[in-house]
C-alpha cells in the first residue's frame, strides 16, 4: 500500500468530514474521516476540482 500523507479532517456544516492526502508519486486521495482505508484516488487536478466544489457547498451532500 502507498504511504499516504493525510491532512487534518475537513468537516462541512453537517456531520460530513473528509480527509485529503497525497503520496510521493503525485497521486491525490480523498476519504471519509475515520475510513481512510476506503479512499478514492485520482489526479490532483481532478480531486482539487471536486474538493473546491465541496468546500463551496455545491456537493456537500455527496459525502
Amino acid at each position: 500500500m502507498e504511504h499516504i500523507n493525510w491532512e487534518k479532517p475537513y468537516c462541512g456544516e453537517g456531520n460530513n468530514c473528509f480527509r485529503l492526502g497525497t503520496d510521493e508519486d503525485g497521486n491525490a486521495y480523498i476519504a471519509v474521516a475515520g475510513a481512510e482505508d476506503a479512499y478514492l484516488t485520482d489526479s490532483r487536478d481532478a480531486l482539487r476540482s471536486l474538493i473546491h466544489d465541496i468546500k463551496a457547498g455545491k456537493a456537500d451532500h455527496l459525502l
